[in-house]
């Protein structure tokens, strides 16, 4: 039950309309009716698998609930339009002194792919970056309750269509991955220590 109150409580505070709301500010996402939602779904998932294999060494990731809700565009009153959210949430634990080498890291990937960073939350219990990719995605990785660190992406409103949710992992009621917290322990990510600046040798 906690996890899924805890999926509940970051699926609420990343989604809604046409745009990503939350400390970005980030403006709402345009239209490409171009991509149908099961297109925008499948960029949603490379955006997600590229960010992740950027990140050395690797983390643990689950992969968290789909949202594809119609889009509702005001000004136009536009019709036939959805959008897609597809999200991870990381598992390993990233420990307060190395949650700023994560960041980096990511956000050092998204500037080498063309991504616009539009805001970075320099919050120390929650901190957060939020981009556009050259696509026109919304995406933001932020860190929340209990140091859980997870990576949002969600598209600007696409024509209309019937969706795909990416397969999700069954999880044993009892392990502690039910528990939807970061529980795997990294000898890099989870150090007690920032990590060590280059020296000349």
């Amino acid at each position: 039950m906690k996890h899924r109150m805890f999926a509940v409580a970051l699926t609420v505070s990343a989604v809604s309309g046409c745009g990503l709301i939350g400390d970005g500010d980030t403006a709402p996402t345009g239209r490409m009716e171009s991509m149908n939602m099961q297109e925008a779904g499948e960029q949603a998932e490379r955006i997600l698998d590229g960010t992740f294999g950027a990140i050395k060494p690797s983390v643990e990731v689950q992969r968290g609930p789909s949202s594809d809700p119609i889009c509702t565009d005001f000004k136009n009153d536009s019709t036939g339009t959805g959008q897609v959210t597809r999200r991870r949430y990381v598992m390993t634990i990233i420990s307060d002194e190395r949650r700023g080498s994560f960041l980096g890291v990511v956000e050092g990937h998204w500037n080498k792919n063309g991504y616009e960073i539009t805001t970075v939350r320099k919050d120390k219990e929650n901190p957060a970056i939020f981009a556009t990719s050259p696509e026109g995605f919304q995406v933001v990785l932020e860190f929340g309750y209990r140091g859980q660190a997870s990576v949002d992406v969600t598209s600007p409103c696409v024509t209309e269509s019937a969706v795909t949710e990416p397969p999700r992992e069954p999880i044993d009621p009892g392990s502690p991955a039910a528990e939807g917290l970061p529980y795997v322990r990294s000898d890099f990510w989870s150090a007690e220590a920032p990590v060590p600046s280059p020296s000349a040798s």
